[in-house]
This record gives structure tokens, C-alpha cells and sequence, in this order.
């Protein structure tokens, strides 16, 4: 077996690629990575060290696929991740089109010419912003919590609400825009990617991830919350807490690349299965939910002689363009599909990125440049 993994040298990618190399020895794994993202090449060295051919390339190369040796299965872990890409951070809007949707595109043609499999990580960030930001939410202890009459009652909109239920937000949920720049790339990725496995006969799986988090991660505010998070509560930098109530109360759940990894296993050695859907949550689910106020009170129980500077004074009452109060997953259908389910609690995952940021003091000085 030879697979691609496309930005493998970037936190989900080099995770991924690690977890099949050491899981399947006899497998042939190479990867390419830009390495536009500060601290990428710190992981190039223990990829090559297990065997892992690394290329220096970018997808946005039209000539570059043409040039990629043929592999079996393309796994896509390459994308600009930020929901805020192209409105206020430093890319630019056609910068995250180019990434994330003209890349996906060259790929797609790759997986043409060679019948290769296509396992692509997307998002959650494809279901409807305004949507997400409409859910009725109340507070409950340090954390928002969905109405239970919104998710219960036998008279709701089904117009509005279709895909909300008590385990989070499943596939039936809303893509309607707004999404965001970056989740609009990654739906008409996901779009696209049908189009051309329908069009050409190769094995497609759409994996729509929650928040990511791990040990390693290139923590910041925009990306990598958990990590950037744990890091800069160890490392006394400021935090602040944004919008809504300005007291952090807003809820993501959260999954580690290894149990990903366990199921692209899956998808792997599985893809003739006829009737298997598509599309699916892949996330901790509610169980790994959290708000960053609950993750604030753990690092100070984990940390209590530290604290950030001014995180309460620095909070932040204006809510940004697409924040959302409640976001999680209901992973279910891969759960029933797959006979998958997440190992990583939300507490294994911080204490990993806890014992990171001991071992690392200066994290997140080392990955700025």
C-alpha cells in the first residue's frame, strides 16, 4: 500500500502519518508540506526518521501532481485552518481559495489519472455560521448549553433546527451561507471531491473534524485554541477571553489526531463497502466538549503558582465574525458506520499538551519563526 499525505509536516498531517507508518510498517507512506506554517520543519526530521519520503511542494502547482509518483490513497491534511483566513488575519481572501479549494482541485485531478482513494479532513466549519450562532444557548455552571426545549420539543422548526440533537450537531445540519471564507473552501472542496469520485470511479471518505488538539500543535488564538491555550496559561503570556459575555463561556469539543488516525485506518482497508456513507462527524463529541473557562479553571488547578497576565481585565465583549457559542459534533454516524469511537478524552488530550508545554518551555517562542 502507498499513500499521499498532502501538508504532512503540519500538526494533523505528521500525527496521521506517524500513527499508519508505526500501525503498518509494510505500507509505503509519503507526504508533501510548503512549509508555510511557522514550526512545520521542526516535524520533517522524526517523519524521515520512520521512513517517510517528505517532498518540499505546494499544491497550488498545477504541474506538481503531474509529477507525484502513483499512490493507491491520497489522505489531505493540507489547508489554511483559520475560520477567520482571508477577512482579519494576515492571508488574503484569494490566498485560502488558492490553498484550500485550487489545491484540493489539482489533487482531485491526481486521484483522476491514478484511481488513487481520496480521504479528505474537513471541517465543521462548513455548517452554516448563522445558523450555529442562532442556537439558543443558556448558561449552565461555567459553560453554554443548548435550550433542551429547542433539541426536545416535538413542535420545533425542523426547517431551522434539522441535525441538532442531545450528542451535538450531526450531517443533516445546515451548510447554508454564511460559513466563513475558510468553511466555504472546505464545502466546495468536499462538493468537488464528489463530483470527481461520482464522474471517475475512485473511493472518496469526507471526514468533518471538531476542533483538533494535541501535543506538538502550533497553538494560536485563531487555530489550535487548546494548545495555544495550555501554552500561554505555562508560559504566563496574555489571554483573553472573546466576545459573547467576555467570561469565556463558549463551547468546542475537541479530538486528537490519533483517534482520526484509527479511522482513516479504517477507510483505508474498507473502501469497497457499498451503501457506507460518504460524510461523516469525526469528533469527541460531547463528551469532550468544553468552554475555555472550564479549560482556564484546569490549568489553574494543574498550575496553580501561574496565571496569565491580565486575562480577565483583557477580556474582549465584541464578538468576531463567525463565532459561534456552541459547537459539537455528533459523531454517531461513524461511530455506527466505521466501529469507531474516540479513545482521547478531553482530559488525556490537556494533560498531553500540559506535559508538552513543561517539557517545551518556550513553545510558543520556538514556533514563531
Amino acid at each position: 500500500m502507498r499513500i499521499l499525505i498532502t501538508g504532512v509536516c503540519g500538526f494533523v498531517g505528521s500525527r496521521v502519518a506517524q500513527a499508519i507508518q508505526q500501525s503498518h510498517p509494510d505500507w509505503s507512506i509519503c507526504g508533501l508540506d510548503n512549509f508555510s506554517r511557522p514550526g512545520s520543519r521542526r516535524n520533517r526530521p522524526s517523519l524521515e526518521r520512520l521512513g517517510i519520503d517528505v517532498l518540499e511542494a505546494d499544491l497550488r502547482d498545477r504541474e506538481l501532481t503531474d509529477k507525484l509518483s502513483p499512490c493507491e490513497w491520497v489522505i489531505d491534511c493540507a489547508a489554511n485552518p483559520s475560520v477567520l483566513a482571508g477577512v482579519t488575519t494576515g492571508s488574503s481572501s484569494l490566498d485560502v481559495m488558492e490553498h484550500n479549494l485550487v489545491g484540493t482541485i489539482h489533487l482531485l485531478e491526481y486521484c483522476k489519472t491514478h484511481q488513487a482513494g481520496l480521504i479528505l479532513v474537513s471541517t465543521s466549519r462548513v455548517y452554516s455560521a448563522s445558523k450555529l450562532a442562532q442556537i439558543p444557548v443558556e448558561l449552565q455552571e461555567q459553560r453554554y448549553q443548548p435550550t433542551m426545549q429547542v433539541i426536545h420539543s416535538p413542535s420545533r422548526d425542523e426547517s431551522m433546527w434539522a441535525g441538532l440533537t442531545a450528542d451535538g450537531i450531526n450531517e443533516r445540519f445546515s451548510t447554508e451561507p454564511p460559513l466563513s471564507l475558510y468553511g466555504s473552501s472546505k464545502l466546495a472542496s468536499e462538493l468537488l471531491a464528489m463530483e470527481y469520485a461520482s464522474a471517475f470511479d475512485f473511493p472518496l471518505w469526507i471526514n468533518r473534524c471538531g476542533v483538533m488538539a494535541g501535543a506538538g500543535q502550533f497553538g494560536k488564538a485563531d487555530q489550535g485554541i487548546v494548545a495555544f491555550w495550555i501554552h500561554s496559561w505555562f508560559e504566563n503570556a496574555p489571554l483573553k477571553y472573546v466576545g459573547f459575555d467576555g467570561f469565556g463561556h463558549q463551547v468546542r469539543d475537541c479530538l486528537h489526531p490519533g483517534d482520526l488516525s484509527r479511522l482513516i485506518e479504517l477507510q483505508v482497508v474498507d473502501e469497497k463497502r457499498t451503501g457506507t456513507p460518504r460524510i461523516c462527524n469525526v469528533s469527541g463529541g460531547c463528551s469532550s466538549a468544553f468552554s475555555l473557562r472550564e479549560l482556564s479553571d484546569w490549568c489553574e488547578h494543574r498550575w496553580p503558582n501561574r496565571r496569565p497576565r491580565s486575562l480577565s481585565i483583557l477580556s474582549d465583549f465584541r464578538t468576531r465574525p463567525y463565532d459561534c457559542p456552541w459547537i459539537v459534533l455528533d459523531s454517531s454516524l461513524a461511530q455506527h458506520t466505521w466501529s469507531w469511537r474516540p479513545e482521547w478524552d478531553r482530559e488525556a488530550i490537556w494533560n498531553e499538551i500540559a506535559d508538552h508545554a513543561e517539557a517545551h518551555p518556550d513553545w510558543l517562542d520556538q514556533i514563531k519563526g
